[in-house]
């Protein structure tokens, strides 16, 4: 008797590496990050402590239009040379950052 295996898709979700460049509504925690040269609005509320947050210069990964972890630079771009070599996952990642807008 043979078995046949289970095959699951699993769809992924990527958090992508950016630099805050400036805050841009500092009462929504909106900012606007550098993401591979793409400049978008995200919202840095969920990185907010109780001695500041994220500001200028600083990186942080993205998913959905919320910074949801602060990262050093170095593993900012060990991140972003990963998702490169994902290749189509990471492309598709960027032109829906690059669709979306918050104001």
């Amino acid at each position: 008797m043979h078995r046949r295996a289970a095959v699951t898709t699993v769809a992924v979700c990527l958090a992508i590496p950016g630099q805050v460049v400036e805050i841009v509504d500092d009462e929504n925690r909106l900012a606007k990050v550098d993401v591979a040269g793409v400049r978008r609005t995200v919202n840095i509320g969920l990185l907010d402590v109780e001695d500041g947050g994220v500001g200028p210069g600083d990186w942080v990964l993205i998913h959905v239009g919320f910074a949801i972890s602060q990262v050093d630079e170095d593993e900012a771009k060990a991140t972003h040379d990963l998702l490169v070599r994902m290749g189509a996952d990471y492309e598709l990642e960027l032109e829906e950052l690059k669709a979306s807008v918050i104001e």
